[in-house]
Protein backbone atom coordinates (compact mmCIF):
# COMPACT_ATOMS: atom_id res chain seq x y z
CA UNK A 1 0.00 0.00 0.00
CA UNK A 2 1.17 3.76 -1.29
CA UNK A 3 1.94 5.95 2.26
CA UNK A 4 -0.36 8.44 1.27
CA UNK A 5 -3.52 5.77 1.01
CA UNK A 6 -1.99 3.95 4.34
CA UNK A 7 -1.71 7.81 5.95
CA UNK A 8 -5.55 8.16 4.58
CA UNK A 9 -6.73 4.97 6.03
CA UNK A 10 -5.26 5.86 9.71
CA UNK A 11 -6.85 9.49 9.53
CA UNK A 12 -10.59 7.97 8.64
CA UNK A 13 -9.36 5.77 11.65
CA UNK A 14 -8.68 8.07 13.82
CA UNK A 15 -11.74 10.14 13.17
CA UNK A 16 -13.95 7.41 14.43
CA UNK A 17 -16.61 9.68 15.95
CA UNK A 18 -16.82 11.32 13.11
CA UNK A 19 -17.44 8.47 10.53
CA UNK A 20 -19.87 10.02 7.58
CA UNK A 21 -20.41 8.93 4.66
CA UNK A 22 -18.80 12.44 2.80
CA UNK A 23 -16.35 11.48 5.18
CA UNK A 24 -15.41 8.23 3.61
CA UNK A 25 -15.76 9.54 -0.10
CA UNK A 26 -13.44 12.42 0.56
CA UNK A 27 -11.00 9.94 1.53
CA UNK A 28 -11.43 7.63 -1.48
CA UNK A 29 -12.46 4.97 0.81
CA UNK A 30 -15.95 4.37 -0.32
CA UNK A 31 -17.63 5.19 -3.87
CA UNK A 32 -19.91 8.24 -4.63
CA UNK A 33 -23.68 7.66 -3.97
CA UNK A 34 -25.53 6.91 -7.55
CA UNK A 35 -28.84 8.53 -8.00
CA UNK A 36 -31.20 6.82 -9.51
CA UNK A 37 -35.38 8.13 -9.90
CA UNK A 38 -36.01 8.04 -6.25
CA UNK A 39 -33.29 6.16 -4.44
CA UNK A 40 -29.50 5.85 -3.95
CA UNK A 41 -27.27 3.09 -5.28
CA UNK A 42 -24.16 2.20 -3.66
CA UNK A 43 -20.86 -0.13 -3.82
CA UNK A 44 -21.26 -3.28 -1.68
CA UNK A 45 -17.91 -3.18 0.18
CA UNK A 46 -14.95 -4.40 -2.24
CA UNK A 47 -17.36 -6.79 -4.32
CA UNK A 48 -17.81 -4.19 -7.18
CA UNK A 49 -21.31 -4.82 -6.65
CA UNK A 50 -24.19 -1.95 -6.83
CA UNK A 51 -26.83 -2.20 -4.32
CA UNK A 52 -29.37 0.10 -3.34
CA UNK A 53 -28.92 2.41 -0.17
CA UNK A 54 -32.17 0.94 1.50
CA UNK A 55 -32.77 -2.58 2.13
CA UNK A 56 -35.68 -4.09 2.43
CA UNK A 57 -35.95 -5.88 5.81
CA UNK A 58 -36.87 -9.86 5.58
CA UNK A 59 -38.50 -9.90 8.92
CA UNK A 60 -41.27 -7.45 8.35
CA UNK A 61 -42.55 -9.06 5.23
CA UNK A 62 -43.98 -11.94 6.99
CA UNK A 63 -45.97 -9.01 8.84
CA UNK A 64 -48.53 -8.65 6.94
CA UNK A 65 -51.88 -10.49 6.79
CA UNK A 66 -51.11 -13.19 3.68
CA UNK A 67 -48.50 -13.81 1.45
CA UNK A 68 -50.42 -11.85 -1.11
CA UNK A 69 -50.12 -8.27 0.46
CA UNK A 70 -46.51 -9.23 1.41
CA UNK A 71 -45.77 -9.43 -2.17
CA UNK A 72 -47.11 -6.83 -3.18
CA UNK A 73 -45.16 -5.01 -0.61
CA UNK A 74 -41.98 -6.86 -2.19
CA UNK A 75 -42.52 -6.34 -5.76
CA UNK A 76 -43.01 -2.77 -5.65
CA UNK A 77 -40.04 -2.17 -3.42
CA UNK A 78 -38.07 -3.18 -6.40
CA UNK A 79 -40.18 -1.53 -8.93
CA UNK A 80 -39.39 1.66 -7.45
CA UNK A 81 -36.03 0.99 -7.31
CA UNK A 82 -34.71 -1.04 -3.87
CA UNK A 83 -32.88 -3.96 -5.30
CA UNK A 84 -31.04 -5.44 -1.84
CA UNK A 85 -33.51 -8.04 -0.12
CA UNK A 86 -32.95 -8.88 3.81
CA UNK A 87 -33.82 -12.22 4.98
CA UNK A 88 -33.02 -15.57 7.36
CA UNK A 89 -33.58 -19.11 7.94
CA UNK A 90 -34.87 -18.65 10.91
CA UNK A 91 -37.45 -15.81 10.27
CA UNK A 92 -40.89 -16.88 11.39
CA UNK A 93 -39.32 -20.61 11.30
CA UNK A 94 -38.84 -20.11 7.91
CA UNK A 95 -42.44 -18.19 6.37
CA UNK A 96 -40.17 -15.16 5.99
CA UNK A 97 -38.04 -16.83 3.14
CA UNK A 98 -41.08 -19.15 1.78
CA UNK A 99 -42.88 -15.53 1.30
CA UNK A 100 -40.24 -13.85 -0.30
CA UNK A 101 -39.31 -16.88 -2.43
CA UNK A 102 -42.63 -16.47 -4.02
CA UNK A 103 -42.78 -13.05 -4.37
CA UNK A 104 -39.42 -13.07 -6.38
CA UNK A 105 -40.97 -15.14 -9.37
CA UNK A 106 -41.89 -14.32 -12.68
CA UNK A 107 -38.70 -12.82 -12.82
CA UNK A 108 -38.23 -10.07 -9.62
CA UNK A 109 -35.16 -12.84 -8.71
CA UNK A 110 -33.28 -11.79 -11.29
CA UNK A 111 -33.93 -7.69 -10.51
CA UNK A 112 -32.34 -7.99 -6.78
CA UNK A 113 -29.00 -8.68 -4.93
CA UNK A 114 -30.77 -11.94 -2.53
CA UNK A 115 -29.40 -12.19 0.99
CA UNK A 116 -29.77 -14.38 3.28
CA UNK A 117 -28.68 -15.88 6.95
CA UNK A 118 -28.20 -18.90 9.01
CA UNK A 119 -27.38 -20.06 12.31
CA UNK A 120 -25.52 -23.41 11.85
CA UNK A 121 -22.14 -23.69 14.11
CA UNK A 122 -21.34 -26.52 12.48
CA UNK A 123 -20.62 -28.00 8.87
CA UNK A 124 -23.49 -30.02 8.75
CA UNK A 125 -26.18 -27.61 10.40
CA UNK A 126 -24.38 -25.03 7.72
CA UNK A 127 -24.90 -26.83 4.97
CA UNK A 128 -28.42 -28.12 5.43
CA UNK A 129 -30.03 -24.78 6.60
CA UNK A 130 -27.99 -23.36 3.43
CA UNK A 131 -29.92 -26.11 1.20
CA UNK A 132 -33.22 -25.59 3.51
CA UNK A 133 -33.08 -21.49 2.33
CA UNK A 134 -32.39 -22.38 -1.33
CA UNK A 135 -35.38 -24.30 -1.13
CA UNK A 136 -37.84 -22.13 0.43
CA UNK A 137 -36.47 -18.97 -1.62
CA UNK A 138 -36.88 -21.26 -4.68
CA UNK A 139 -33.37 -19.75 -6.54
CA UNK A 140 -30.14 -21.90 -6.93
CA UNK A 141 -28.18 -19.47 -5.55
CA UNK A 142 -28.05 -16.36 -3.28
CA UNK A 143 -25.93 -13.05 -3.40
CA UNK A 144 -25.03 -13.08 0.05
CA UNK A 145 -24.98 -15.62 2.96
CA UNK A 146 -24.40 -14.43 6.79
CA UNK A 147 -23.43 -16.05 9.39
CA UNK A 148 -26.11 -15.27 11.54
CA UNK A 149 -26.21 -13.82 15.48
CA UNK A 150 -22.49 -13.05 16.08
CA UNK A 151 -23.12 -12.44 19.77
CA UNK A 152 -21.14 -14.18 21.81
CA UNK A 153 -17.32 -14.02 22.56
CA UNK A 154 -16.93 -18.15 21.27
CA UNK A 155 -18.73 -17.45 17.87
CA UNK A 156 -16.11 -16.63 15.87
CA UNK A 157 -13.87 -19.38 16.79
CA UNK A 158 -17.08 -21.45 15.80
CA UNK A 159 -17.22 -19.80 12.48
CA UNK A 160 -13.54 -20.92 11.61
CA UNK A 161 -12.81 -24.27 13.82
CA UNK A 162 -16.19 -25.88 13.68
CA UNK A 163 -16.58 -26.62 9.91
CA UNK A 164 -18.84 -23.50 9.44
CA UNK A 165 -16.52 -21.68 6.94
CA UNK A 166 -15.87 -24.99 5.13
CA UNK A 167 -19.25 -25.73 4.42
CA UNK A 168 -20.00 -22.00 3.29
CA UNK A 169 -16.71 -22.51 0.92
CA UNK A 170 -17.78 -25.85 -0.23
CA UNK A 171 -21.49 -24.18 -1.48
CA UNK A 172 -20.20 -21.05 -2.79
CA UNK A 173 -17.72 -23.69 -5.02
CA UNK A 174 -21.12 -25.20 -5.65
CA UNK A 175 -22.43 -21.76 -7.29
CA UNK A 176 -24.92 -21.59 -3.96
CA UNK A 177 -23.99 -18.16 -2.92
CA UNK A 178 -21.51 -15.73 -3.82
CA UNK A 179 -20.49 -13.82 -1.06
CA UNK A 180 -20.24 -14.38 2.49
CA UNK A 181 -20.44 -12.03 5.22
CA UNK A 182 -21.67 -11.92 9.56
CA UNK A 183 -24.23 -9.96 11.57
CA UNK A 184 -24.73 -9.70 15.08
CA UNK A 185 -26.53 -6.74 17.27
CA UNK A 186 -25.21 -7.36 20.58
CA UNK A 187 -21.76 -5.66 21.57
CA UNK A 188 -19.31 -4.30 19.52
CA UNK A 189 -16.47 -6.37 20.82
CA UNK A 190 -17.55 -9.51 19.51
CA UNK A 191 -17.37 -7.97 15.80
CA UNK A 192 -13.97 -6.93 16.52
CA UNK A 193 -13.31 -10.29 17.55
CA UNK A 194 -14.66 -11.59 14.93
CA UNK A 195 -12.28 -9.40 12.77
CA UNK A 196 -9.38 -10.60 14.73
CA UNK A 197 -9.93 -13.89 14.00
CA UNK A 198 -10.37 -13.86 10.13
CA UNK A 199 -7.26 -11.70 9.95
CA UNK A 200 -5.36 -14.94 11.96
CA UNK A 201 -6.91 -17.01 9.59
CA UNK A 202 -6.45 -14.75 6.35
CA UNK A 203 -10.09 -14.59 5.45
CA UNK A 204 -11.50 -11.53 3.85
CA UNK A 205 -15.20 -10.99 4.82
CA UNK A 206 -17.38 -9.37 2.01
CA UNK A 207 -19.90 -8.36 4.19
CA UNK A 208 -20.91 -7.05 7.97
CA UNK A 209 -24.06 -6.28 9.68
CA UNK A 210 -24.99 -4.38 12.95
CA UNK A 211 -27.14 -1.97 13.97
CA UNK A 212 -26.69 1.76 13.34
CA UNK A 213 -28.84 4.12 14.71
CA UNK A 214 -28.58 7.41 16.44
CA UNK A 215 -28.92 5.83 20.07
CA UNK A 216 -26.03 3.32 18.97
CA UNK A 217 -23.57 6.23 18.82
CA UNK A 218 -23.62 6.93 22.24
CA UNK A 219 -23.87 3.45 23.75
CA UNK A 220 -21.76 -0.03 23.03
CA UNK A 221 -21.60 2.10 19.52
CA UNK A 222 -20.79 -0.40 16.44
CA UNK A 223 -20.87 3.04 14.42
CA UNK A 224 -17.85 4.24 16.51
CA UNK A 225 -15.57 0.82 17.26
CA UNK A 226 -16.44 -1.21 13.97
CA UNK A 227 -17.30 0.68 10.81
CA UNK A 228 -13.76 2.23 10.48
CA UNK A 229 -12.37 -0.93 10.79
CA UNK A 230 -14.80 -2.33 7.87
CA UNK A 231 -14.51 0.22 5.45
CA UNK A 232 -10.81 0.61 5.97
CA UNK A 233 -10.65 -3.31 5.16
CA UNK A 234 -13.23 -3.01 1.92
CA UNK A 235 -16.17 -4.94 4.24
CA UNK A 236 -19.38 -4.00 3.13
CA UNK A 237 -21.25 -2.14 6.40
CA UNK A 238 -24.59 -3.22 6.42
CA UNK A 239 -27.06 -1.36 8.75
CA UNK A 240 -29.54 -2.33 10.61
CA UNK A 241 -32.45 -1.39 13.35
CA UNK A 242 -32.00 2.24 12.10
CA UNK A 243 -35.05 2.78 14.43
CA UNK A 244 -33.92 1.25 17.57
CA UNK A 245 -36.40 -1.64 17.08
CA UNK A 246 -38.90 1.41 16.43
CA UNK A 247 -37.96 2.91 19.42
CA UNK A 248 -37.05 6.08 18.06
CA UNK A 249 -40.28 7.34 16.31
CA UNK A 250 -42.79 6.04 18.58
CA UNK A 251 -40.94 7.83 21.75
CA UNK A 252 -40.81 11.18 19.73
CA UNK A 253 -36.79 10.87 19.79
CA UNK A 254 -36.47 11.34 16.28
CA UNK A 255 -38.78 10.89 12.91
CA UNK A 256 -38.30 8.14 10.60
CA UNK A 257 -36.84 10.35 7.98
CA UNK A 258 -33.67 11.85 10.69
CA UNK A 259 -33.37 7.63 11.90
CA UNK A 260 -32.94 6.88 7.71
CA UNK A 261 -30.72 9.92 7.11
CA UNK A 262 -28.32 9.47 10.12
CA UNK A 263 -27.93 5.76 9.03
CA UNK A 264 -27.64 6.67 5.29
CA UNK A 265 -25.10 9.42 6.91
CA UNK A 266 -22.67 7.01 7.60
CA UNK A 267 -20.59 4.99 5.40
CA UNK A 268 -22.95 2.35 4.83
CA UNK A 269 -23.01 0.00 1.64
CA UNK A 270 -26.70 -0.76 2.79
CA UNK A 271 -29.64 0.43 5.47
CA UNK A 272 -32.02 -2.74 6.11
CA UNK A 273 -35.56 -1.25 7.55
CA UNK A 274 -38.81 -3.01 8.11
CA UNK A 275 -41.34 -2.40 6.17
CA UNK A 276 -44.87 -3.75 6.67
CA UNK A 277 -47.39 -1.81 4.81
CA UNK A 278 -47.20 1.14 1.95
CA UNK A 279 -47.11 3.84 4.16
CA UNK A 280 -43.48 2.36 5.64
CA UNK A 281 -42.34 1.74 2.26
CA UNK A 282 -43.11 5.25 1.22
CA UNK A 283 -41.09 6.63 4.51
CA UNK A 284 -37.97 4.75 2.97
CA UNK A 285 -38.33 5.98 -0.49
CA UNK A 286 -38.91 9.58 0.97
CA UNK A 287 -35.53 9.05 3.09
CA UNK A 288 -33.83 8.06 -0.09
CA UNK A 289 -34.78 11.27 -2.36
CA UNK A 290 -33.94 13.60 0.22
CA UNK A 291 -30.87 12.11 1.91
CA UNK A 292 -27.79 14.37 1.82
CA UNK A 293 -25.11 14.09 4.17
CA UNK A 294 -25.58 15.19 7.37
CA UNK A 295 -23.82 18.24 8.29
CA UNK A 296 -21.89 18.98 12.00
CA UNK A 297 -24.55 21.06 13.04
CA UNK A 298 -27.13 18.65 12.57
CA UNK A 299 -25.69 15.94 13.13
CA UNK A 300 -24.97 17.39 16.94
CA UNK A 301 -28.61 18.25 17.38
CA UNK A 302 -29.79 14.52 16.36
CA UNK A 303 -26.65 13.09 19.03
CA UNK A 304 -27.78 16.11 21.56
CA UNK A 305 -31.35 15.37 21.43
CA UNK A 306 -31.26 11.70 22.23
CA UNK A 307 -28.01 11.53 24.48
CA UNK A 308 -30.29 11.08 27.98
CA UNK A 309 -32.28 8.05 26.39
CA UNK A 310 -29.01 6.75 24.68
CA UNK A 311 -27.09 5.95 27.29
CA UNK A 312 -28.55 3.76 29.42
CA UNK A 313 -29.28 1.45 26.24
CA UNK A 314 -32.72 1.25 27.44
CA UNK A 315 -34.53 1.53 24.20
CA UNK A 316 -31.55 -1.10 22.07
CA UNK A 317 -32.85 -3.78 24.29
CA UNK A 318 -31.15 -6.22 21.54
CA UNK A 319 -27.99 -5.07 22.91
CA UNK A 320 -28.80 -5.23 26.86
CA UNK A 321 -31.08 -8.16 26.73
CA UNK A 322 -31.75 -11.42 25.55
CA UNK A 323 -35.27 -10.51 23.83
CA UNK A 324 -34.04 -10.72 20.14
CA UNK A 325 -31.08 -13.41 20.92
CA UNK A 326 -32.88 -16.01 18.69
CA UNK A 327 -30.17 -18.65 18.59
CA UNK A 328 -30.14 -18.38 22.41
CA UNK A 329 -33.74 -18.89 22.78
CA UNK A 330 -33.52 -21.91 20.06
CA UNK A 331 -29.97 -23.48 20.89
CA UNK A 332 -31.05 -26.76 18.04
CA UNK A 333 -31.05 -24.13 15.47
CA UNK A 334 -27.01 -23.73 15.77
CA UNK A 335 -26.35 -27.73 15.67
Amino acid sequence: MRDHDTLRRREFLNAAGRVSIAAAIARGLVAADERQGDMIYRKLGRTGERVSAIGLGGYHIGVPKDEQESARLIRSAIDRGINFMDNCWDYMDGKCEVWMGKALRDGYRQKVFLMTKFDGRTKASTAKQIDESLQRLQTDHVDLMQYHENIRMEDPDRFFNDGVLEALLDARKAGKLRYIGFTGHKDPVVHLRMLEVAQAHNFHFDSAQMPLNILDAQFRSFAKEVVPKLVAQGIAVLGMKPMAAGNLPQRGLASGIECLHYALNLPTSVVITGCTNAKDLDQAFEAARTFKPLTPAELSALLAKTKDAALSGKYETFKTTTRQDGTARNPQWMG
